[in-house]
């Protein structure tokens, strides 16, 4: 009798140690802005994906952190963030005021946006969801992770093939003891010319943002004076103007996002501020600063009608986490550098060759701490963000997001904004769904697959501002872009500049012939025979295709010339003496000879 209790109890431990450990291919830690969108993209790639986030809410910064109006990537809402934003304009579209035009600033309430987030989830087979579940440790399992989280106020293990650290302060990258840096990189490290001569430690201010209510011009929802408050502390913005600044920041529903830089709500810190053993006094700290201001607006600028709201279920009703712009970076097997935004086609590398992601987002300098080098940025161009800068250099099979990119300090003021990163987290979710799909490790990327992938689901590649994804043409351009064989071109705009693919402009022989010949053996030999003058014609590029392909050149021209308009949708007439344009070039490119199809490496060089 005892020896089969034994045997039962016996049986039950054994099942309750087993129940501790759970399996998944790709785990994504964190469920901010590029976690959600890489769970989802590995998981709709079928791949067995687990998401763990240690708050209430899915989206991070942009949700978790209040950071509710994005005007990064509106000209470039491609994939699952085109998704999103999407959903919430579909939601708000009926409130009387909010504007829908195509690339206006995207505008929400945090909830709102966490709600869309989680509906989203939720409608993702192969994904698992867990939220208010904390990370606490990270070790090797031969080529995978073991990974402690806490669940039901317990322990658990997961044993994960693959893991993402979508955490916003990169803690899953430094408990896995990868190289970190922070701070201002030296011109001699980085050979940027906007780089100071000296590295420092200062890293960019954060912020607990906070979400306002006009609640009447009768009303008075005075808070109780902040601890330490010091009304001189914000005595700048007696003259500034508070009904422009409020109107800039209107979000739905008569609420304002406050997100004020100079004396407003940003708190200075530095990186050791941001470590695991000092977060809770920084941020109790930062919390107070912002409280400070809301008490001064009600206070000292007489707008007591304006209090808080209950968005966030906190005591004092701030976000559950602040703004956090900045922190350490790891070493990847490539870093982004200020080059690859301004110049990508003419470096050694080309980089942009590798790109699983795109942004625009102007890059932050916000520093209230006094003597912080300003970076006096040209017209910022939109850019491609490479695979290598996700892509961890010592350690096989994890890939890092937020700010735990490789990327210079003068590339993250960019990189980290919300909008971006969650355009990012796509690219990273089919990167971790390639390693597993083909059995591998990050050791062995291949670009153009992985590519291939963020294409199918509509993402982009190249921050091609006029070439929207629904244009018919739009994957040939994409792909074509990705080589360098046309090349985006830079207009500047104020302190920006959009890259466009101007699809009815017309090729030049100079722009094409030297990646031509680069990639196809025989294309010299095409060049010297044929000499095609200084604009490349239709005839030119099917004499180049029947060259390539050995199609015979009269068939090939007759049902070329059928096929114009009924299959390539072409709106010009056909005739093959006049200059080819970049859309008919891509187009025919693409399908003829496909320049996509050759390999490059995680440094974009070609592979043979």
């Amino acid at each position: 009798m005892y020896k089969k209790l034994l045997l039962v109890l016996l049986f039950f431990n054994c099942s309750a140690a087993f129940a501790e450990t759970i399996r998944t291919d790709v785990l994504v830690i964190g469920g901010g802005a590029s976690g959600v969108a890489a769970a989802i993209q590995s998981a709709r790639s079928k791949i067995k994906t687990m998401l763990v986030e240690q708050g209430p809410w899915l989206g991070g910064s942009m949700t978790s952190g209040g950071m509710c109006i994005l005007e990064g990537n509106r000209n470039l809402a491609s994939g699952i963030y085109a998704e999103f934003r999407g959903h919430i304009r579909d939601f708000y579209k009926a409130r009387l005021g909010y504007d829908t035009t195509r690339n206006a600033p995207l505008r929400f309430e945090p909830y709102t946006g966490a709600a869309i987030l989680k509906r989203i989830t939720d409608t993702v087979k192969n994904l698992t969801v867990k939220m208010n579940t904390p990370f606490t440790a990270i070790k090797k399992d031969g080529t995978g992770w073991e990974v402690t989280i806490i669940q039901a106020g317990k322990p658990v293990t997961i044993k994960a093939k693959l893991v993402v650290d979508a955490t916003e302060l990169g803690d899953v990258t430094a408990a896995a003891g990868v190289l970190l840096t922070s701070g201002f990189d030296s011109r001699a490290d980085t050979k940027e010319a906007l780089a100071p001569q000296n590295a420092t430690n200062q890293i960019q201010d954060i912020s607990y943002l906070t979400i306002l209510r006009d609640y009447g011009r009768a009303a008075d929802r005075t808070i109780a004076k902040p601890e330490g408050y010091e009304a001189n502390e914000y005595a700048c913005l007696k003259s500034a103007d508070i009904k422009k600044m409020l109107a800039s920041a209107q979000l739905p529903n008569d609420k304002y996002l406050i997100k004020w830089s100079d004396c407003g709500n940003q708190y200075s810190v530095t990186s050791d501020d941001l470590k695991p053993e000092s977060r809770e006094a920084t941020f109790r700290k930062a919390r107070l600063r912002t409280l400070g201001l809301i008490y001064y607006l009600q206070t000292a600028l007489g707008y007591k009608n304006l209090g808080l709201t209950d968005d966030f279920k906190t005591p004092d009703h701030l976000p559950y986490i602040p703004f956090i712009r900045e922190n350490r970076r790891s070493a990847g097997v490539v870093r982004m550098v200020l080059d690859d935004i301004y110049t990508p086609y003419t470096r050694g590398s080309q980089l942009y060759r590798t790109s699983i992601a795109v942004g625009d987002a102007t890059p932050g300098q916000h520093y209230s701490v006094a003597g912080a080098p300003y970076i006096n940025y040209p017209p910022f161009p939109a850019y491609s963000i490479p695979l290598g800068a996700v892509v961890v250099k010592d350690q096989e099979n994890l890939l890092v997001t937020e700010k735990a990119m490789s990327v210079t300090h003068l590339v993250n003021g960019s990189i980290t904004y919300p909008s971006v990163q969650m355009t990012l987290g796509q690219g990273v979710g089919a990167t971790a769904a390639y390693c597993i799909f083909f059995e591998t490790t990050t050791k062995n990327l291949r670009p153009r697959i992985i590519q291939g992938e963020i294409l199918d689901f509509k993402g982009m590649l190249m921050p091609f501002a006029d070439i929207k994804t629904t244009d018919r043409d739009y994957r040939a351009i994409q792909q074509v872009g990705a080589t360098g064989l046309l090349q985006g071109i830079q207009k500047p705009n104020g302190n920006s500049a959009q890259v466009l693919f101007v699809p009815d402009s017309t090729v030049h022989t100079a722009e094409v012939k030297p990646f031509l010949n680069e990639i196809y053996s025989r294309s010299f030999l095409w060049f010297n025979k044929e000499k095609p003058g200084e604009l490349f014609t239709i005839a030119n590029l099917l004499s180049y295709i029947s060259e390539m392909t050995l199609r015979d050149p009269k068939n090939l021209q007759d049902d070329m010339q059928k096929a114009w308009k009924t299959y390539y949708k072409f709106t010009t007439d056909f005739n093959a003496n006049r200059a080819v344009t970049r859309r008919e070039f891509a187009v025919l490119a693409n399908r003829f000879f496909n320049p996509f199809a050759r390999k490059v490496d995680i440094s974009g060089r070609l592979v043979n």
